[in-house]
């Protein structure tokens, strides 16, 4: 089979497509041929190996795991003897972060509890989109942000990957929701349902009055004292992604500022489960949450994908077609 390598960290350039052997399931295994797969931000760490302390994670010289790719879709082609929830011919979407990754490939091994059946009224694109920024959404709003119906929410980054999802699954939890994103993003903010729309490249919004119970931060290089600024009372900022330097401050001043003050700051480090994706799964279902792709490439288009990816304006997704 065709497959993504990635024998050393470092840009895009090292990654390369290759004929390997193609896997076969344990008792436990799902065999899937890959109809579609998408990027997320693990993919960059784990092809750069940056920031170095993710290395004690992926391998500290070099990846240990050789296949990148972690959200995919595709059908059932085998299953291990174990197997309970699925079938051959099965259409199944899912994210392999925490299994091993390797969706970047004709075919992936994958244990039963990492994937959901996708839902009949989406495409194999949409359902590749979801899994890994969905459940981040999802994890950063209910369990980090404790999100209650009627609060006022921020989404900083609402264009991106996991902003789009924000978005839409605090609208679906009865939050207003601000999105803030740049010029260029305005109509895909609007066209998700956010109920207010900020463009940071014309207004500040850590000064203006207006004060939030949770702000999600997806992207961007805000001070934390910034962001705390505008918390309300009792308010919670959940960092999920952006600068070094704000993910830093997160990590070592947030705890100190939880424990003396009434408003919480925390990261948010995602963790693929099945229940969680099957959360995902019944609000693609049911119409709340749409995923937003940017762009398609081919598996052989892997590393320009990767290099567009890369430059922080993916407007929603980029997925890759197999």
């Amino acid at each position: 089979m065709k497959a993504i390598v990635c024998d050393k960290y470092g840009s895009p350039d090292v990654l390369e497509l290759k004929e390997i052997k193609k896997p076969l399931p344990t008792e436990n295994q799902v065999l899937v041929r890959v109809h579609t797969a998408s990027l997320n931000f693990g993919n960059l760490v784990l092809l750069k190996g940056k920031p170095f302390i993710a290395r004690f994670a992926f391998g500290l010289t070099k990846p240990k795991y050789s296949i990148p790719g972690g959200d995919i879709a595709g059908t059932v082609e085998a299953v291990g003897k174990d197997v309970k929830l699925f079938q051959v011919g099965d259409e199944v979407f899912g994210d392999l972060s925490g299994c091993g990754w390797g969706g970047f490939a004709e075919y992936v091994t994958v244990p039963e509890y990492a994937l959901a059946s996708k839902p009949t009224n989406i495409s194999f694109e949409e359902a590749a989109a979801a899994p890994m920024a969905g459940v981040t959404a999802l994890q950063g709003l209910r369990d980090k942000g404790k999100i209650k119906s009627g609060q006022k929410v921020l989404i900083y980054g609402a264009s991106g990957g996991v902003g789009t999802f924000a978005v839409q699954i605090a609208k679906s939890f009865g939050a207003e929701v601000t999105g803030v994103c740049s010029t260029r993003n305005l109509d895909i903010l609007r066209s998700i349902g956010a109920d207010h729309i900020i463009d940071y490249t014309k207004e500040d919004f850590t000064q203006n009055e207006e004060c939030y119970d949770l702000i999600l931060g997806v992207n961007g290089s805000n001070s934390i004292s910034a962001y705390k600024r505008v918390l309300k009372p009792n308010g919670n900022f959940v960092h999920v992604g952006g600068s070094e330097s704000q993910y830093f401050q997160t990590l070592f001043l947030g705890p100190f500022i939880s424990m003396t003050g009434n408003k919480k700051i925390s990261n948010l480090l995602q963790r693929a489960n099945q229940k969680d994706l099957n959360y995902v799964k019944e609000l693609l279902k049911t119409g709340k949450v749409k995923p937003i792709i940017d762009k398609r490439y081919k598996l052989s288009e892997v590393t320009e994908a990767f290099k567009y990816f890369q430059e922080g304006h993916a407007q929603g997704k980029v997925v890759i077609t197999v």
